[in-house]
């Protein structure tokens, strides 16, 4: 007997409707809800945005990268500059797409020397890499009169709403799923289990950096534009190490390599965090003390290398990787 629940157009269905109700919900909630509600809401979104994009890296390709907010402040500061400075006079409906594609793009950019940079190193080598990157762009955005220096940059338009923070988030997570059920996923996890014998198998393992890097480091501009036009205000000293360092709560917390678990440790990393606010410095205290607890118990995360079944292509449907000639 044929369980319904297993099957590819239950699995299709339950897709669509989570997407059309997610689109309703969008519209909705802000008449619903007061802003402050609102603001956790579209926060968690951009929060789902970092730990997806920072778990192609980290939990698919088994990287370890610490300068992911670097990504987010490139993202953020050419997104406003776009906005403020470039095309200010365009209608949001159009100028809002034109800057966060913009600041995906400038981050994606600057993510390919990372990417070379990985050919050659791993592990902690390439943690103490993309950590001094972070340092090196924290420190040119705090001496570039241009865009405010320490003082930070001013004027960003309020263009972040609820359904385009839903819009982007649901792109963002479409295109990444996608990925790493591709060919090219397939590659990118067989450099986590074993580079060396991935590449002897005929796995392009460069190329599968590349595109997991720039894909990383793109979705992370594309948070850090969210994130700029939804505060109407950045400085440096808002993607330092400290923000990179809450990027790898929610992904470990989450789950490495696990697409819903990203955006459940980003939903419980949000709420948690908003919760624990009235406690202030403690807050510090608790938040790594529960991530230490999570480690002890389940290393893995909440769903750790696990996934919901409607998200994975049906069985026989997911491409092996394909050799180099």
């Amino acid at each position: 007997m044929t369980n319904f629940s297993s099957t590819p157009y239950s699995s299709l269905v339950t897709r669509y409707l989570i997407i059309i109700l997610g689109i309703v919900a969008s519209f909705i909630l802000p008449h619903c809800l007061n802003d402050y509600l609102i603001f956790i809401l579209v926060t968690l979104l951009i929060n789902a945005i970092l730990a997806l994009s920072l778990n192609l890296v980290n939990g698919y390709m088994g990287e370890f990268s610490v300068g992911h907010a670097a990504f987010m402040a490139l993202g953020a500061y050419s997104s406003a500059i776009v906005s403020v400075r470039l095309l200010p006079g365009l209608p949001p409906w159009l100028l809002f797409p034109c800057a966060v594609l913009v600041g995906g793009g400038v981050a994606s950019l600057v993510g390919v020397p990372l990417a070379f940079l990985s050919f050659k190193t791993r592990g902690d080598y390439l943690a103490i890499i993309t950590l001094a990157f972070l340092m090196i762009v924290k420190s040119g955005l705090e001496n570039i009169p241009y865009v405010g220096g320490p003082r930070g940059f001013l004027g960003i338009p309020r263009l972040t709403t609820l359904p385009w923070a839903f819009l982007f988030f649901l792109i963002s997570f479409w295109l990444i799923r996608n990925l790493v059920y591709s060919k090219f996923g397939r590659s990118i996890e067989a450099i986590r289990e074993d580079e060396i014998a991935a590449e002897a198998m005929g796995v392009s393992t460069r190329r599968a950096k590349m595109i997991a890097f720039i894909v990383s480091s793109f979705f992370a501009g594309v948070a850090g534009a969210l994130f700029a036009h939804q505060i109407q205000f950045i400085n440096p000293s808002s993607f330092d190490i400290l923000r990179s360092t809450d990027i790898l709560v929610m992904v470990y917390l989450g789950g490495v390599a696990s697409l819903s678990g990203s955006f459940l440790g980003a939903g419980v990393f949000t709420i948690l965090n908003q919760l624990l606010q009235p406690l202030g410095v403690w807050r510090m205290v608790i938040m790594p003390l529960l991530l230490v607890l999570l480690m002890l118990f389940r290393p893995r995360g909440i769903m750790g290398f696990k996934e919901f079944s409607w998200l994975k292509p049906a069985a026989g449907q997911r491409p092996a990787v394909k050799s180099k000639e």
